[in-house]
């Protein structure tokens, strides 16, 4: 059947275009697997994934698969590596598959071949589809068979298998734990296939009883082999299995920390800390006070710089959650020299700016969560601290000083969340660094400072007269840092503002971006004044850029943002109970929104069709629709109010017994 015909039959059947081009974009492959020539083949097999990106339709995934099975049947090994790798790429499409039987079928049929390097892809192709197929017996069976193969390629594709299956079946992680437990603890097994079989153990998590006989034999392993390779993959192993089971997680963070202390090996150490530093992250609640005090005492004795900044991310981590609390909870006040406390003091002052960082961010996590009388010597450190760090990074223009200076002004703003009575100094410190600093450094502080007005809006009032300072000598020239430098001032401006922008500041800033802004520049400050609320400005600023473009769709987008922008302006000057100028400003918004949704649907292209623009409008003039039609109804029950319901029959007797009984008859 060609193309055209296949096409007018799928059409007359009822299918949609966009059915109809996924079909068209099949056949078209499918052509290219039935060419003879290898190349072409490949080529075909490849443009899989990107076809079932676009075109997610089961029937399509399930008829492409099937094709798939055929060539992975027929072909030769390296059409089967291929499709292997096709499915690899495409394993969130697998559960589409509709004739799973057919599938499994054509693919299980290698793997009676005579071929083990055919037999190991077919493995590798079980163990890829284990998400479809956990139960299926014959898969088990070929795996544990494989698994005494002679040819290491094959050995290996089995361990592949048995891990994905082990992750997805019960049952076959319950049968396949004492074979593997075997081949671990045999002397004839070599130590390089040792350390890939154990891997397959943190799988062991189905049940209780499994995930103990696991760690007995991880266990025994930590003591049998204390090689550095194979201390690392069981350590590895037992905390993946910690994590999945739950019930081991304690004892898991107590083994940790004895090798993290004990064993000398920084290899090891490294380890324990990136395990550490991902139980904190799975369950910060699990973590006793003698495991934090442990991990203290560690990074206070440590003469790694290295190993003390990733121990002391670890403590960060733990700082932010209710770990901190447990901590704190049967000590004095925080504000005495525990050796967190001290850690973290000493830690603010590292010659190293990543140690530095993570100090300031466990001191101000203790601050914000111990809120007690003591804990003003904590804030004032935390505060110094950050001040220290900033004076430091404001001339660094590294990317290590940069992040530093981002760590160091997050846990500021969050302290200032807390501590509002803070702010103030801390906007004045800001404030006057924001003179001196290197761009890069500014462009972070102008963050932190939009960040502390929205929390405290009445500090936005005293940034303007600096920020505006600022912002009349940012721009000396046209480079990507003085454009960043431009927006992030202008956002910061905005914030400040709080959305009523004076004449001068408007003045001001059109100025500047009309010397020395690009247009992307102009359009992205435009944007942040519409997030802010500025709509007269933003207005103003999408108007110029609209000769400013090379495509008339782009035209259309930026008039389109203008009048949508006018139409919020007309809202934002409504006052409360002035119901006649609110009808007034909603007619006239609509008038906006039903131009600018013109504009927005002319700027609408095949490859780019706004389709969620043009809805998100249309609600939008929905709702002040409906919101009109609301002060109407509202002010028809004003002038005209309805009548008042018919007096009950009781109603009169009630009143005149009410009358016989009143005192002055």
């Amino acid at each position: 059947m060609s193309l055209s015909t296949a096409r007018s039959f799928l059409s007359e059947a009822g299918y949609g275009e966009q059915e109809l081009d996924a079909n068209s974009a099949l056949m078209e492959l499918d052509k290219g697997l039935r060419s003879g020539k290898l190349g072409e083949q490949c080529e075909a097999v490849v443009l899989f994934p990107k076809l079932f990106q676009k075109y997610p339709f089961p029937i399509l995934i399930n008829s492409a698969f099937l094709k798939l099975a055929d060539i992975f049947r027929l072909g030769n090994n390296f059409l089967r590596l291929c499709v292997l790798k096709v499915t690899q790429q495409s394993e969130k499409h697998l559960e589409k598959i509709l004739n799973v039987d057919e599938f499994v079928k054509r693919i299980f049929s290698v793997i009676h071949s005579n071929d083990p390097v055919a037999r190991a892809i077919t493995l590798r192709m079980l163990g890829s589809m284990a998400s479809i197929i956990p139960e299926r017996k014959s898969a088990h069976h070929s795996i544990r068979q494989s698994l005494d193969s002679h040819d290491n390629v094959e050995v290996e594709a089995a361990i592949f298998a048995a891990a994905s299956f082990s992750a997805q079946s019960k049952d076959f992680a319950a049968g396949i734990c004492n074979k593997i437990s075997e081949m671990i603890q045999g002397l004839d097994t070599p130590v390089d296939l040792k350390l890939k079989l154990i891997p397959t153990l943190q799988h062991m998590h189905h049940d209780a009883g499994l995930a103990s006989c696991s760690r007995q034999l991880l266990q025994q392993l930590l003591t049998s082999y204390p090689s550095t390779h194979m201390v690392i993959i069981s350590l590895h192993t037992f905390t993946q299995l910690a994590t999945s089971s739950l019930i081991h997680i304690p004892q898991q963070i107590q083994l940790l920390l004895r090798y993290l202390k004990e064993d000398p090996r920084r290899a090891v150490k490294r380890l324990s800390i990136q395990d550490l530093k991902l139980l904190a992250k799975k369950a910060p609640h699990l973590w006793s006070r003698e495991n934090t005090q442990m991990l203290c005492e560690c990074a206070l004795s440590i003469p790694y710089n290295s190993l003390k900044l990733g121990m002391l991310s670890v403590l960060s981590t733990l700082s932010a959650t209710i770990a901190i609390k447990q901590y704190f909870s049967s000590t004095a006040a925080p504000s005495r020299p525990t050796d967190l406390v001290r850690l973290a003091q000493e830690s603010c002052y590292h010659s190293n700016l990543a140690v530095a960082a993570h100090g300031v961010t466990v001191l101000s996590n203790i601050a914000i969560s111990c809120p007690e009388k003591e804990v003003l010597q904590l804030e004032q450190d935390t505060v110094l601290g950050v001040e220290s760090l900033l004076v430091m990074c404001c001339q660094d223009d590294s990317p290590s000083a940069q992040a530093t200076l981002k760590t160091a002004l997050t846990s500021l703003v969050r302290l200032l969340r807390s501590r509002p009575h803070l702010s103030q100094p801390a906007v004045e410190v800001l404030l006057c660094q924001l003179h001196v600093a290197r761009d890069p450094a500014r462009v972070l502080m102008c963050h932190a400072l939009a960040a502390i007005a929205m929390q405290m809006p009445v500090l936005g009032e005293g940034m303007l007269g600096d920020l505006m300072e600022l912002y009349r000598v940012a721009g000396r020239s046209t480079s990507d840092r003085q454009q960043e430098l431009l927006v992030s001032l202008a956002t910061v401006v905005f914030v400040a503002s709080q959305a009523s922008l004076s004449g001068e500041v408007k003045t001001v800033i059109k100025q500047q971006l009309e010397d020395v802004a690009n247009g992307w520049t102009v359009y992205r400050i435009a944007r942040q004044a519409s997030r802010m609320g500025c709509h007269e400005l933003c207005s103003e600023l999408y108007q110029s850029l609209r000769t400013r473009v090379a495509s008339e769709h782009f035209y259309f987008w930026l008039n389109s943002l203008k009048e949508f922008s006018q139409a919020e302006q007309c809202l934002s000057r409504l006052q409360d109970r002035q119901y006649s100028a609110a009808m007034a400003a909603i007619a006239e918004a609509l008038r906006a929104y039903q131009k600018g949704i013109a504009s927005l649907t002319a700027a609408s292209t095949p490859l780019s069709p706004l389709s969620f623009q043009c809805e998100f409008v249309k609600l939008r003039i929905a709702t002040l629709q409906a919101l009109s039609q609301l002060i109407c109804t509202c002010n028809s029950l004003k002038t005209s109010p309805p009548p008042s319901p018919p007096p009950s029959p009781s109603a009169p007797a009630a009143s005149c017994s009410a009358a016989d009984a009143s005192p002055h008859r």
